[in-house]
C-alpha cells in the first residue's frame, strides 16, 4: 500500500510545530512506509530552510531535521519515490480543470494530490485544509 504525506505532514513531523503531535500519533500508526518523491524532498527541504528565514527554527535545527529526513530514507521509513512527472501533469492538469475554480487550491497542492494519484496512493496525510478537500475529491482516504 502506497502512503503519500504531503509537506504540511512531514515538516510537522520532523520538526516542532501545532501539528507535531498529531503527525506523530499518526506516523506511529502507519503500516506501510511514506512515498518520499523527488518534488516531496525538494518542497520539505525549503520548507525548513524558510522557516530559517522566518527565524521560526534556527540553522542548527534546520540541519537537524534534514539530517532526520535523510536517515529515515536510509531506515526505509520513507522510501524514495520516483514518479512519471507526464502522468502526474496530465493528472494535474485534470484535477486542476476539475477543482481549482471551485477549491482555491494552489499549483503545489494538486501536483500532491495528482503524484499521489499516479502512485497507486489510498491514504493522502496533509494539515492543508484545501488539499485535504481535493484528495477527498480524487476518492483518496485522507488524514487527519
Amino acid at each position: 500500500m502506497v502512503v503519500y504525506a504531503d509537506t504540511s505532514f512531514l515538516v510537522s513531523l520532523y520538526s516542532r510545530d501545532a501539528n507535531s503531535g498529531p503527525a506523530q500519533k499518526m506516523a506511529s500508526g502507519l503500516s506501510a512506509p511514506l512515498a518520499f518523491t523527488p518534488f516531496l524532498r525538494h518542497e520539505s527541504r525549503n520548507a525548513l530552510r524558510l522557516a530559517v528565514f522566518r527565524k521560526e527554527i534556527t540553522p542548527a535545527e534546520c540541519q537537524s531535521v534534514l539530517a532526520a529526513l535523510e536517515a529515515d530514507v536510509k531506515a526505509g521509513s520513507l522510501v524514495e519515490t520516483p514518479v512519471s512527472w507526464a502522468e502526474v501533469y496530465t493528472e494535474a492538469e485534470a484535477l486542476s480543470a476539475a477543482h481549482t475554480a471551485k477549491l482555491g487550491v494552489r499549483a503545489s497542492d494538486v501536483l500532491h494530490v495528482a503524484a499521489a494519484i499516479a502512485l497507486g496512493a489510498r491514504e493522502f496525510y496533509t494539515f492543508d485544509t484545501r488539499q485535504k478537500t481535493l484528495a477527498v475529491k480524487a476518492g483518496m482516504k485522507v488524514k487527519p
